[in-house]
């Protein structure tokens, strides 16, 4: 018998009173965190006044968490409909990442065109920083069981076995079982978004438009979430020859169409200096080339 992958958590990491903060709350407000230090630091490193980014940063924040929450309601709207005081109690855990990623980008973007500062500049410092904060916001959903997926019997599937994780209570309302195993979905995404990060980071100064990295970044997260929804059990918006389409392939299709717009008609590689041609050569180095 192929032993499964247990996860054993309590989805709540405390409980004072009405307050409850969850473990998905818990870690997104650490993957924030950890963005903002990476777009400050790497803004300076470039000769940006760290306030800039720290401003920029706030008003992305501000648009993701709006953008983010939204969506979670949007997607659970008979749910909010039944309890509205419960759709601002984003602390106990509930947002949809694509929701952050267009409500960032459209917060930070526009401060950043009314401040006249240097908004594609720091998009692109915010994009591998957004996939390493949404890296670190998943840990969030394996603790607190979310995101339920289609069964699997490979060796890595896991079972939810916490009696208040939504991940088994999930698979007992969908699959008449709470020990079956599904697919962690999630760490499939979080793979993937390594991989990006790891592209992202190489591909600096690369690109001539300012901005590019987060084009790229947000090209590439459709491609990945687009494949990886497959496996997640969300709301069947429609089917089209016995295949079924949920709203995270009606919005990751509908992203990756304008980014793949934008890289055909905009995005050019870099003709200037590459980083190693602009540094100074060393004496010895300097010497030779006058011999030659």
């Amino acid at each position: 018998m192929i032993k499964m992958i247990t996860i054993p958590f309590n989805p709540m990491m405390f409980e004072i009173g009405p307050f409850a903060m969850s473990w998905h709350g818990f870690w997104s407000f650490i993957g924030i965190l950890v963005a903002v230090y990476l777009v400050a630091r790497w803004a300076k490193q470039d000769g940006i006044n760290s306030d800039i980014a720290y401003d920029v940063a706030l008003w992305g924040i501000l648009g993701g968490i709006i953008g983010a929450r939204l969506m979670h309601v949007l997607d659970f709207s008979s749910y909010y409909l039944a309890n509205p005081a419960k759709i601002f109690a984003i602390w106990q855990g509930g947002i949809g990442f694509l929701g952050s990623m267009i409500g960032g980008i459209l917060f930070g973007g526009v401060y950043a065109k009314i401040k006249n500062y240097p908004g594609g500049k720091i998009a692109d410092y915010a994009a591998p920083a957004m996939a390493i904060a949404h890296i670190i916001g998943r840990l969030g959903d394996i603790w607190n069981g979310e995101h339920l997926s289609m069964p699997t019997k490979l060796p890595w599937g896991w079972i939810f076995t916490h009696p208040d994780s939504p991940g088994r209570l999930g698979a007992e309302r969908l699959f008449g079982d709470p020990e079956i195993a599904v697919h962690p979905a999630v760490v499939y995404e979080m793979i993937w978004n390594s991989c990006t990060v790891m592209f992202l980071i190489i591909s600096r100064g690369k690109f001539k438009l300012d901005g590019s990295l987060w084009v790229i970044y947000m090209f590439l997260y459709s491609i990945g979430r687009f494949a990886i929804q497959f496996l997640r059990i969300d709301d069947v918006k429609f089917t089209l020859g016995g295949i079924s389409f949920q709203e995270g392939h009606i919005v990751t299709f509908i992203i990756f169409l304008i980014t793949l717009l934008i890289m055909i008609f905009y995005l050019r590689p870099s003709t200037g200096e590459s980083i190693d041609q602009k540094k100074p050569t060393s004496g010895r180095k300097k010497k030779a080339q006058l011999r030659t």
